[in-house]
Parts: structure tokens; C-alpha cells; sequence
């Protein structure tokens, strides 16, 4: 009798490991890595590096022809407020109503953050310096530079002490 339970039963289970090993093995090599996806970029966060660009602004008598607390150049004011709201405004507009600047600068950081964030590998704190040395001097790379390190070491204090 057990001669005939033997005839049926399944081949032993060492038969099936190669092939399920190499399908494994193939699976690893070509899926693309499993990488938790960067947080969305919370318009808290956007927030916070406008105020921190605000609190470490020079002082106003430093450079007369810059505007608002954030001490924007006039020509960014009227292409960026163009851009963000749809219409020009002057840069005494923009001085006087720090709402509307603050709107239009959240519009303006925002997809620079995003891309520092990018290019940081997605590290917050430097991707905070990188956005702070493109607004002082236009490059992002500078952000480490003797120029404005100083700089965008108080960008990212003041923006820190927000969370």
C-alpha cells in the first residue's frame, strides 16, 4: 500500500527552487528600485523660506533701489508678479502690500524649492541654502561660496525656527 502513495506524490520541492531563484534573480536585476517617494512639498514649508528670505533680508537703507521687506529688484517685481498674478505691478504696489508680495514670492519660490529639493537629493537643509543663494546671487551651486554662505546659513536658521 504505501508503494501506491508513493506513486503519486509530488516531486520532492528541490526541482523547483532553480527556476524560482532565477526569476527572483531576474526580478532584482531589471525592477527598478524601491525608493519611498519624497513627502509632497507643504505650502507651510514654501511659507516658512518666504518669511526666512524676509527675516534675513539686508536692511532697507542698505540698497535704496530694492522693494518690500524681501528687497526684490524692480524688474523681478513686474515679471514675477506678470507670471504669479496675471498682471504687472509696480514695485511701490508691491512694497506697500506686503499680502500681495507674500503671494507673489510663494509663487515664485515654490517650484525653486522644488527643484533644490531635487538637485539636494531631496535634503531639506540644503536645498533651504541652495534656494537662499539663488535668491542673493542667481546660482543655486553658490550656496556654500565665501559671498553668501553667511547669507544662506541665516535663511536657514530663520527658516528652522519655524518647525
Amino acid at each position: 500500500m504505501s508503494h501506491q502513495l508513493s506513486a503519486i506524490t509530488p516531486a520532492p520541492r528541490a526541482r523547483y527552487w532553480p527556476p524560482a531563484l532565477a526569476l527572483l534573480l531576474f526580478w532584482m536585476l531589471l525592477a527598478p528600485p524601491l525608493a519611498a517617494a519624497p513627502a509632497p512639498l507643504s505650502d507651510a514649508k514654501v511659507e516658512a523660506l518666504v518669511e526666512a528670505l524676509r527675516l534675513a533680508a539686508p536692511p532697507a537703507n542698505a540698497d535704496p533701489g530694492l522693494y518690500s521687506d524681501w528687497r526684490v529688484k524692480p524688474d523681478n517685481i513686474s515679471r514675477w508678479s506678470q507670471r504669479c498674478l496675471e498682471q504687472a505691478v509696480t514695485p511701490e504696489q508691491f512694497a506697500a502690500d506686503p499680502a500681495l508680495a507674500r503671494r507673489v514670492l510663494i509663487c515664485v519660490i515654490k517650484p525653486i524649492l522644488v527643484e533644490q529639493l531635487t538637485a539636494s537629493d531631496h535634503n531639506e537643509i540644503i536645498a533651504v541654502q541652495r534656494v537662499a543663494a539663488w535668491w542673493m546671487t542667481g546660482d543655486p551651486n553658490q550656496y556654500r561660496s565665501s559671498g553668501s554662505s553667511n547669507y544662506t546659513l541665516r535663511v536657514l536658521e530663520a527658516y528652522l525656527r519655524f518647525f
